[in-house]
């Protein structure tokens, strides 16, 4: 029998949780003239979820991680490898030759992939113009092109200016919706709040938050009861009581709940068994990320880690609100309604080492 969950990658189909209320106002959104932006924290979902309500509008889509991105000249190669997925290189080749910079296209003739290059000592600006221009051309304003850009917010470290450069581009535009993610709420928010970012006001701006916890319930029961018939209300409860209904680590615990259950049938606890051997799996990576830590921020993750106050005066406000901002820039710290690490079983093995 198949492993009813899965995470780590885009989650779609019958591994999709709810976000019903979501998707629809994507799918709704997109078709205006208008540009979202979503922000939530790593791993909330919000890649699936825009993948879903894009697929779902029926309209042609690209996208790109600019986390993935090391240059301007990559993002421009990039932009035009997935534009070449949805448009064949022989319906826009006429469109190509009016590149200001011919790039260098190759196809994988085991895979049919297709790679694009442009010489290094290309001008960056007239790259991206170029390909930003072709994806504009190549469509309508009846048939817009959605081009997905998830975390924007790398947008300020990929090059100086880039985006001042890339607005001056996108408003030009009138046959592109662009849905701009984003991990790093504080980031983002200065990228399309602040009156001096080129990005102020630029689209809607839309927060995702955690899953509700009774649709994420049924979920979560309905296939644990394929290996836990007597039990999965129970568990399914434990898990969104562990995780706080974080999507990615519910769907993981779940997942090794489930494997356990099938592999040890006779285990009385699958469910601390689960958490104990994901925490064991993971102890490495954990103990290499505690060792770069300082010693502010190892006192800090050990107050969360163990839900105790942070004010006790043994450390200064200002030190402490500072830290937790460079942990969460980080993603090892997320703030909903108050600040908690942001993977359970690393909140796990610091509280266990103490």
């Amino acid at each position: 029998m198949e492993n009813p969950f899965k995470f780590g990658t885009i989650v779609e189909e019958e591994y999709f949780t709810d976000r019903v209320d979501e998707v629809e106002y994507i799918c709704q959104f997109v078709n205006s003239a208008n540009h979202l932006i979503l922000i939530s924290p790593r791993r909330f979902g919000k890649s699936s979820v825009v993948e879903k309500a894009v697929k779902k509008s029926g309209r042609k889509h690209i996208t790109v991680n600019l986390q993935q991105v090391t240059s301007v000249a990559d993002l421009s190669a990039k932009l035009l490898r997935e534009f070449f997925k949805v448009h064949p290189m022989e319906r826009v080749r006429h469109l190509i030759t009016h590149f200001r910079i011919i790039p260098t296209i190759s196809t994988n003739p085991v895979t049919g992939s297709m790679d694009v290059a442009f010489q290094p000592t290309a001008e960056a600006t007239v790259l991206l113009e170029d390909v930003m221009t072709l994806i504009e051309k190549a469509h309508t304003k009846e048939e817009r092109m959605i081009v997905v850009l998830d975390e924007f917010q790398e947008i300020r470290d990929i090059a100086p200016r880039l985006d001042k450069e890339l607005r001056a581009i996108m408003q030009k535009q009138e046959h592109i919706n662009y849905i701009l993610l984003g991990s790093q709420e504080s980031m983002m928010t200065e990228i399309f709040e602040d009156k001096k970012s080129p990005f102020y006001h630029f689209g809607e701006l839309m927060r995702l938050s955690k899953l509700p916890r009774d649709d994420f319930f049924r979920y979560l029961s309905e296939r644990l009861a394929t290996c836990f018939p007597d039990s999965c209300n129970e568990l399914a409860n434990r898990i969104l009581d562990y995780t706080a209904c974080h999507p990615y680590y519910s769907q993981q615990l779940a997942s090794n709940i489930w494997q356990v259950g099938m592999l040890e049938p006779e285990q009385t606890d699958p469910f601390t068994k689960a958490i104990n051997r994901i925490v064991t799996s993971h102890s490495l990576d954990y103990e290499r990320l505690w060792m770069n830590f300082n010693r502010t921020n190892k006192w800090i993750m050990q107050r969360l880690a163990t839900d105790r106050p942070l004010q006790t005066g043994e450390h200064r406000t200002s030190t402490i609100y500072s830290a937790l901002k460079k942990l969460q820039k980080d993603g090892y710290v997320i703030y909903t309604d108050r600040y908690e690490i942001e993977d359970p079983f690393y909140k796990q093995w610091i509280a266990d080492a103490i």
